[in-house]
């Protein structure tokens, strides 16, 4: 778990920055497409050809493609049909999205990851819940199909790299890094505002992080974290990363929150943790 841990704890720092000093101000597109391409930069010169089967190949571009690139291609464009407080909420469902696509490819029903998911998806929302206008369906969906995206790519590398335990995983991650590029390129083409390009030092310092540090070493990080848990501790702790983000926000930018409502959520969602612990383990045992 120390990798998802850690993971968290840079992720909880990139909203703040991305909000801050991004967010309304930089083209979104020329960011996600900035931050890849740095990303897929970190990891080029580890990746060995040469020594990969073609098929996994593909594979891990496609996982990233969904993950990565169509995750965020879905994620910007809920934001011209929700506000940011829909968004955040509507983004509390990824738990349950693992668990169920991994039951849905493992053939069975888990029902203790499951209840572990939905205890942190209550906590998430405890944290998060604004309320929600009316006409808000579209944007609904298309987070959803976000959510989907960044789940299913989760579930589907955790279930490669089981498969095949030879690989190095820092040297096969480009890949991943490359099949979000493809993404990223497209979307860019297709979407960016071009007049809305950075225009200081500390946007462009904001972009060399996000790209180096929380897109590359993160997504590796969070990814290679996903095969040494089991799935209900991947689902809760895709919602432990909501009051974290809070609370840096907090401390740091010293932006309000209710205090009471971080507290009782983020509870909810380490209690999660624990039950889902328990029952793993009592699982195995028996």
């Amino acid at each position: 778990m120390t990798y998802l841990l850690a993971t968290t704890l840079l992720w909880a720092f990139s909203f703040s920055l991305i909000g801050v000093y991004l967010a309304g101000q930089v083209d979104p597109w020329f960011s996600v497409l900035t931050r890849i391409a740095l990303a897929t930069l970190v990891f080029l010169p580890f990746l060995r050809i040469s020594q990969l089967n073609p098929h996994i190949a593909l594979k891990l571009m496609a996982i990233g493609a969904v993950q990565l690139g169509l995750m965020y291609a879905f994620y910007y464009h809920s934001f011209l049909y929700l506000s940011v407080p829909e968004v955040l909420l509507f983004t509390v469902m990824t738990p349950l999205y693992v668990t169920l696509l991994n039951d849905a490819l493992e053939g069975h029903f888990n029902p203790g990851f499951f209840m572990a998911a939905l205890l942190a998806i209550v906590g998430a929302v405890a944290i998060r819940f604004d309320g929600i206008n009316q006409g808000f369906i579209v944007g609904f969906a298309i987070v959803q199909a976000a959510n989907l995206c960044f789940a299913s790519g989760q579930v589907l590398y955790k279930r490669l790299m089981a498969q095949h335990h030879h690989l190095s995983q820092h040297q096969v991650f480009g890949c991943f890094f490359i099949g979000a590029l493809v993404v990223a390129l497209i979307c860019y083409g297709v979407f960016s505002d071009y007049s809305q390009l950075p225009s200081t030092e500390t946007q462009w310092g904001v972009l060399i992080y996000l790209g180096l540090i929380a897109s590359g070493l993160g997504y590796f990080a969070w990814n290679k974290g996903a095969t040494q848990v089991n799935v209900g501790t991947l689902a809760v702790m895709n919602n432990l990363l909501i009051p974290a983000g809070i609370l840096v926000n907090v401390l740091i930018w010293n932006r309000d929150a209710d205090i009471l409502r971080l507290s009782l959520g983020g509870g909810l969602i380490m209690a999660a943790l624990i039950i889902n612990e328990r029952y793993f383990n009592k699982r195995n045992q028996g």
